[in-house]
């Protein structure tokens, strides 16, 4: 049984990851034909310097998602609070399915339903006349915060209330125990929706076609408009640099995630070991 998981488990990582590492090797190609290997060379990351359109299309991307992450994080985890912190509340049901309906919904669906309120806002108020980065952010973060929530919630459900008592009977403030209690402790979960949101707004391609406009256009529609026409060995660079930046960055997160965890634990025991010691003095 146990070789039979173990085996399962590098076929799948190997399913996975495969396709990356021949896309990474193959953005080295010296030939100008994706499927034809002619020898190493760097020739196409020097090149992505003149690739203006798919470079502006990179950094719009990158710029959408940072802000995406910041607000799916800061909605996501309200909705969470609301939905684990209040047990009871006048159309609880209705706001948890509203909460979690972009999970399920299909992307086309959504997208559709975005633009046309884009059209009516703009034909009432004048906004959104012309969409383009705004209206993209608007449509992402009404995407990625349903993620974000559902991760930040499994995390409250986990955490002892008891501590958030114990501050609140010594005084503090609700807002206080929230930010300086609830937040550092569900930090680890607040990092991770931040991370998933970052990457599936880097990574949307069907919301933004609908929501976007001129000059506009993000890293997924660029590649795609490319694609249609063949890959090019840029993308497979510019692919490239993608995963490693996201590698390094997953990398980091989960080093500080895993020695402030260390760290909590650390003070945890030494807390412990204090009331103990101060125990056995009283007696």
């Amino acid at each position: 049984m146990l070789r039979f998981c173990r085996g399962t488990l590098w076929i799948g990582l190997i399913f996975i990851y495969a396709p990356l590492v021949i896309l990474v090797i193959y953005s080295f190609n010296a030939s100008k034909l994706v499927t034809v290997w002619a020898g190493w060379s760097v020739s196409w990351y020097v090149g992505l310097l003149e690739e203006k359109q798919l470079i502006n299309g990179v950094l719009l991307s990158l710029r959408i998602a940072f802000y995406t992450s910041l607000a799916a994080v800061v909605l996501g985890t309200l909705s969470a609070f609301a939905l684990t912190r209040i047990p009871r509340f006048k159309g609880r049901t209705l706001f948890g399915g509203m909460v979690t309906a972009p999970l399920v919904m299909p992307e086309v669906i959504t997208g559709l339903s975005l633009l046309l309120l884009f059209v009516a806002i703009a034909k009432l108020t004048g906004w959104f006349a012309e969409r383009g980065m705004l209206t993209i952010w608007i449509a992402h973060t009404t995407f990625c915060s349903a993620y974000v929530a559902v991760v930040v919630s499994a995390r409250l459900r986990e955490l002892d209330l008891s501590i958030e008592e114990a501050a609140m009977d010594l005084g503090a403030k609700p807002w206080k125990v929230f930010f300086l209690i609830t937040i550092p402790m569900i930090a680890p979960s607040l990092a991770a929706g931040g991370m998933m949101a970052f990457a599936l707004s880097l990574d949307d391609l069907v919301l933004a076609s609908f929501v976007t406009g001129p000059g506009a256009t993000t890293m997924p529609i660029e590649i795609f408009s490319q694609v249609r026409l063949g890959v090019k060995p840029s993308i497979n660079a510019i692919a490239s640099l993608i995963i490693l930046v996201v590698s390094l960055f997953t990398f980091l997160a989960w080093y500080l995630t895993r020695r402030a965890e260390k760290r909590r634990k650390q003070a945890i025991v030494q807390a412990m070991s204090v009331m103990a010691e101060e125990a056995a003095a009283s007696r």
